[in-house]
């Protein structure tokens, strides 16, 4: 994909937070970058400082931790979603989690060097501290939902809930069982299980 596709990708999702009239997307579209992130990348690793926010164009990455030479899938972004280690990025401390591409990824991203300075634009500040905030908000409500979930509902429910979701079922065809399973806070085995006994009791 070319960058001024990815741009016009970019800007009609940016609408959900801000909309951009053509003299103020002029200021801003020279601070955003395009970067395609190959399979099993990098976005940000554990001990490094997160300096992007990134918009998924296409692809899909992965969160996850690693325990005991074990990887611990958190959780899944695809196109048309955010990604970033967004604590780090608005803290400039070191991120806890890796963040790794599942399949060539191509990403509008924007730093934090830059972030700055549209928030200092006389022209941006505004829409820009509103995006941040809008953003924030997002990954908030993202994270209570998952704590919630693992606290008040079973496997089962949680498989159910991501079949729901309008990324669910993309989760399910492109993701590896183990990362689903890990996903869930289950086993593979224990996912097979639900998954078949689904399958019955929905003939």
């Amino acid at each position: 994909m070319d960058e001024l596709k990815a741009q016009a990708i970019f800007r009609e999702q940016l609408k959900k937070y801000v909309d951009f009239n053509e003299a103020e997307w002029i200021v801003f579209a020279p601070y955003l970058s395009f970067v395609t992130l190959k399979k099993k990348k990098n976005f940000i690793e554990p001990g490094t400082v997160c300096k992007d926010v990134g918009f998924i164009v296409k692809g899909s990455v992965r969160y996850f931790h690693v325990k005991d030479g074990e990887e611990i899938t958190g959780y899944f972004s695809f196109e048309n979603e955010y990604v970033s280690s967004y604590k780090s990025f608005l803290t400039q401390t070191p991120s806890v989690h890796y963040i790794q591409a599942l399949e060539d990824t191509d990403l509008i991203t924007i730093t934090q060097k830059n972030m700055q300075a549209m928030l200092a634009n006389p022209m941006l500040g505004y829409k820009m501290e509103r995006f941040g905030r809008l953003l924030a908000e997002h990954y908030l409500i993202c994270y209570e939902d998952r704590v919630s979930s693992f606290i008040t509902k079973t496997p089962e429910e949680r498989y159910l809930d991501l079949l729901s979701i309008s990324t669910g079922r993309e989760i399910l065809q492109r993701m590896p069982q183990h990362y689903i399973a890990h996903f869930l806070g289950i086993t593979p085995v224990s996912l097979s299980r639900i998954r078949r006994r689904i399958m019955v009791e929905s003939k």
